[in-house]
């Protein structure tokens, strides 16, 4: 119990401004991603189950093996699957990540599930590998756990901006992201982010957030001179730097290049 959880850290460093990393996991099917997350410099991990067909079993063993090298461990779930957010904290999830949020109420749920009553419902256990699964009396338990998850709620529609500042007063709720893409393509303009209308929605959500100290996180935005105009607004320090399946695709892409390049060398 007196392992200080990754997460606590993790929230430190973003309040106080410190660069932090995050790899996004979509294709990877092991614990070799989280060490290589670590070895390049990475802070936390972010799983996604909604965009790939990873189980939880798996995700869970990522989590664990992220919280076990000091890594901050988040979900992104399936939409509105809320029955999915105590078995992920359960199996080691240092919070979630819940798209396309878009009304105060939806986003209550997702607080709620992650903490134990009276704050939540989050059924009651006594063993996480949090904590190095030691039965724990949920006196000492439920208040370590509740302290050390962490919710972002991601807005990617009019309607869930429109509830920016309400979702920013909930108890429970640590971050606010904006999702670029989805977002983009709701107003009809699919990767245009330059479009006026997400500056105004980064500005939006960043002013919630300052409301009501909660951190604002970005997402979706790779280009850097965009990142640029932005980032002033009141964007975090969170920078996603990329999805592992992305990241391989680029490094086989220019090795093929390279090796084509020495062929055609030799050849000549």
């Amino acid at each position: 119990m007196n392992r200080t959880p990754p997460s606590i850290g993790f929230l430190h460093r973003l309040h106080a401004g410190e660069p932090t990393l995050m790899l996004s996991i979509r294709g990877s099917r092991t614990v070799d991603i989280i060490h290589i997350a670590r070895s390049t410099g990475h802070h936390s991990v972010m799983v996604d189950l909604e965009h790939s067909t990873m189980s939880t079993d798996v995700a869970a063993a990522l989590c664990t093996a992220a919280d076990a090298l000091g890594l901050t461990a988040l979900v992104r779930i399936p939409e509105r699957e809320y029955g999915m957010i105590g078995r992920l904290l359960d199996g080691g999830a240092h919070g979630v990540i819940a798209p396309r949020i878009e009304t105060v109420d939806q986003a209550q749920d997702v607080a709620r599930a992650c903490r134990f009553a009276p704050r939540g419902r989050r059924s009651q256990t006594s063993m996480v590998p949090q904590l190095g699964l030691r039965p724990t009396p949920a006196r000492e338990l439920n208040p370590v756990l509740d302290d050390a998850v962490l919710v972002q709620i991601l807005l990617e529609t009019p309607a869930g901006l429109a509830n920016a500042d309400a979702i920013a007063q909930l108890d429970g709720v640590d971050m606010l992201a904006l999702g670029a893409n989805d977002f983009t393509a709701e107003l009809g303009v699919p990767g245009q982010y330059g479009d006026p209308r997400v500056r105004d929605a980064v500005a939006t959500i960043a002013g919630a957030c300052k409301r009501h100290g909660k951190l604002m996180v970005l997402g979706g935005i790779n280009d850097p001179s965009l990142l640029d105009t932005l980032v002033p607004l009141g964007v975090s320090s969170l920078r996603i730097t990329g999805t592992d399946t992305a990241l391989l695709y680029e490094a086989a892409s220019a090795r093929a290049q390279q090796c084509l390049a020495q062929l055609r060398g030799a050849q000549a």
